[in-house]
């Protein structure tokens, strides 16, 4: 749903690496043709295989990027917090939107259209190199994410989900539960439980109520083959 309330957009926008090089007015410009929108926990933002309506951006609030096999099953691929785009390919290559993305918290997001994009890119060869810059950096992410389903145990993804999670505050906050954790790792709510007491008691981490503290942080990452 759409949420109507002014906002001033430029200097959040040059804050973000897509953006960090345009000049005064071209950010001014680029927040003048900007959407914000505002969803619940659990609303969707988008359907797999719609047409992409541009780059979003995170304000404020978690989003998960995820898709649903045939059995109902979710896995979530990415999850975004302040400041991170999401479904940069679709709005890059006209196609359709590869996932779905759905507010894990209450959260707010800014739409840039697909076609305010492209233009930008076409006027500015400076942010066209920032772009691939972005999207090589994606892709390597994602080859270490197949890596890690592909190659390790519950306990190391999750001892290196941990390590990202303590240097990437979107990772972390509301809505990242263990149940999100589980459908980003690709295994159940009570492996994750069972891997965290395997952390617990190999002494790296302990628990602060809903938390989850890292107190061993050269234990972690040998758990984690770091």
């Amino acid at each position: 749903m759409s949420d109507q309330t002014a906002f001033s957009l430029p200097e959040y926008l040059h804050s973000l690496a897509y953006f960090a090089d345009l000049d005064a007015a071209q950010t001014e410009a680029l927040a003048s043709r900007a959407l914000r929108f505002t969803y619940e926990p659990d609303e969707t933002i988008f359907y797999e295989g719609d047409p992409a309506a541009g780059l979003w951006i995170v304000e404020q609030g978690r989003v998960k990027i995820f898709k649903v096999n045939p059995d109902g099953e979710e896995h979530i691929l990415h999850l975004r917090g302040n400041g991170n785009t999401f479904n940069d390919i679709a709005a890059l290559d006209g196609g359709p939107n590869p996932a779905n993305a759905a507010a894990l918290s209450r959260a707010t997001v800014w739409l840039i259209p697909a076609e305010v994009l492209r233009e930008l890119l076409l006027s500015d060869a400076r942010v066209a190199a920032r772009v691939i810059q972005i999207l090589a950096a994606r892709v390597r992410s994602l080859v270490d994410q197949i890596e890690d389903l592909a190659l390790y145990s519950v306990v190391i993804r999750l001892a290196r989900f941990l390590i990202k999670q303590a240097e990437d505050p979107a990772l972390s906050g509301p809505g990242v539960t263990r149940v999100a954790i589980a459908a980003h790792l690709a295994t159940t709510p009570e492996s994750i439980s069972r891997a965290l007491r395997s952390l617990e008691e190999a002494g790296a981490i302990r628990f602060d109520r809903h938390r989850i503290l890292i107190v061993r942080e050269d234990i972690l990452k040998s758990i984690a083959a770091l």
